[in-house]
């Protein structure tokens, strides 16, 4: 192995491993994988077949992949339940880490993860990738540029007419920790924070509800009907957030809503110069002599809510996560920005629950 060569260890060998990291490490030429770890040993068989190495080794148990001096960085792509106790333990191990998004289910947990991180002296980042697509690319240049001026009103969307998940444990809440607030919400509330250059929220007020899961043979999309039955998480979920500057975002998400369309992963952005928004690509919303104009943007062929588009997005974070560790420079999606997210998402949940906004 060369010095330009880093060793990699997958923990969890689900659907986001095969379609993100492993092919976005094969493709970046610069990891090896050294290890897969999985429960069921026959993806963990399966991954090393199509990523490995004939050095490269199966593990049953992460702790085991842990213990191998030799890896330097580990991706974790396991169910959200379970991403604060391996991310802990990675650290702790040495390796740096890049996790699936949340940084946890709960923010008890969360909170210990910064703990360690913050006395680990190594590199941690999240799953977000969204930050990556064209149009957010384009338009944070945008924003850093001052053409929008003040930014003082958002929507995060994340709204699925019928898109539950009914593979892995995305549905039931005791593996899952939470439904569409976590999952889809995540992403949204990442992308329009960072849009904003805003993580310092000031109070929330969440709407949280648990309706057309239980409905019986309901259409999902590309998805198998669900079980209403184990249809446990929310299944849409709306906040108001207010940040410490004034500024607000209203954030919707849901797997399953009766609303006239999908409107998913986008964010829409109000300023004191001009607006913006994610329909087709990008589209900036300002007045110019004396005149209300929209016209769009032009950020390539590939964008908005297309695998395409996922694809460009999480190839670029793998990219980017390979070459700030071999650099030793900071990875976009920082860690302290995840855990104001996660913040945010709890908030949304005890506002919820209690039927109060929830403060900072």
């Amino acid at each position: 192995m060369g010095k330009e060569e880093l060793r990699a260890g997958i923990i969890g060998c689900g659907d986001i491993a095969f379609q993100k990291h492993m092919s976005g490490l094969k493709k970046t030429g610069k990891v090896q994988i050294a290890g897969f770890c999985d429960f069921d040993e026959n993806r963990a068989e399966l991954a090393r077949t199509q990523f490995g190495t004939g050095d490269s080794k199966i593990y049953k148990d992460y702790r085991d992949l842990l213990e191998d001096p030799a890896i330097d960085m580990v991706h974790i792509c396991t169910t959200h339940k379970t991403h604060a106790e391996i991310t802990i333990a990675a650290l702790l191990a040495g390796k740096h880490v890049i996790c699936e998004k949340p940084i946890s289910s709960d923010l008890e947990s969360a909170g210990r993860v910064m703990e360690v991180y913050e006395k680990s002296g190594k590199k941690l980042t999240y799953g977000l990738q969204h930050r990556f697509k064209n149009e957010c690319v384009r338009l944070k240049e945008l924003c850093e540029a001052g053409y929008l001026g003040e930014i003082y009103m958002a929507k995060a969307h994340a709204v699925r007419r019928r898109r539950a998940p009914t593979t892995g444990v995305f549905l039931q809440k005791e593996k899952s920790g939470g439904g569409c607030l976590l999952d889809y919400g995540s992403h949204v509330l990442d992308q329009t924070l960072w849009l904003m250059d805003n993580f310092k929220p000031h109070s929330v007020t969440g709407s949280v509800f648990y309706k057309l899961g239980k409905n019986k043979n309901s259409y999902n999309g590309e998805f198998a009907p669900w079980n209403p039955e184990t249809f446990t998480v929310e299944d849409s979920a709306f906040a108001y957030i207010v940040m410490e500057n004034g500024a607000a975002i209203y954030l919707e998400t849901s797997y399953a809503v009766n609303m006239p369309k999908d409107n998913y992963a986008k964010s829409t952005l109000c300023g004191t110069l001009g607006g913006a928004d994610m329909e087709d690509g990008l589209r900036i919303n300002c007045e110019s002599i004396g005149c209300l104009q929209s016209y769009q943007m032009d950020v390539g062929s590939i964008y908005g809510d297309t695998k395409e588009n996922y694809a460009l997005a999480r190839y670029r974070q793998i990219e980017q996560w390979v070459d700030c560790v071999l650099n030793d420079t900071a990875p976009l999606v920082l860690p302290q920005e995840a855990f104001v997210s996660m913040q945010i998402l709890d908030a949304v949940y005890r506002s919820a629950e209690t039927g109060k906004t929830v403060y900072f």
